[in-house]
């Protein structure tokens, strides 16, 4: 199948395929005598695997383990474990330090009157450094 059908059935645009091809991630598919890409079912099987580790928020090198891992039969299934636990350490980070973001602009906008007058705490937090707006308080900078 070329590259349309391809992403098509793979969830996987043409673009990203061939960015995937490009940096070694997936490997280069067959050409016809024309040069159009061809790709077989083994091909659509590894571009589902990838979309499905992007959608789970692994990063590039990241899938690049696990592809090698999954590829790797007598691998120890802890490698992969362990690579999942780091990624999800990883989740609960992000997620630690988008709920600080969350709770910080929640406190300005709470005390944010949101009328005419120029005073605006949203604006003076903002302008504050990072040690005086993480955790909120109730001061101007």
């Amino acid at each position: 199948m070329n590259i349309g059908q391809a992403a098509q059935v793979s969830g996987v645009n043409a673009k990203m395929i061939r960015y995937y091809e490009s940096i070694g991630l997936v490997p280069e598919s067959r050409r016809t005598e024309s040069g159009y890409r061809t790709y077989s079912d083994t091909d659509l099987h590894l571009l589902r695997f990838i979309r499905q580790a992007r959608r789970l928020g692994f990063g590039i090198e990241q899938i690049r383990q696990l592809l090698a891992l999954w590829q790797d039969h007598e691998r120890a299934s802890a490698d992969v474990k362990a690579l999942a636990q780091a990624h999800i350490d990883e989740l609960n980070q992000r997620i630690a330090e988008l709920s600080a973001m969350r709770d910080t602009l929640t406190h300005l906008a709470a005390h944010c009157h949101g009328d005419a007058r120029p005073e605006c705490p949203i604006l003076d937090g903002l302008s504050c450094d990072e040690e005086s707006v993480d955790p909120p308080v109730e001061r101007h900078c």
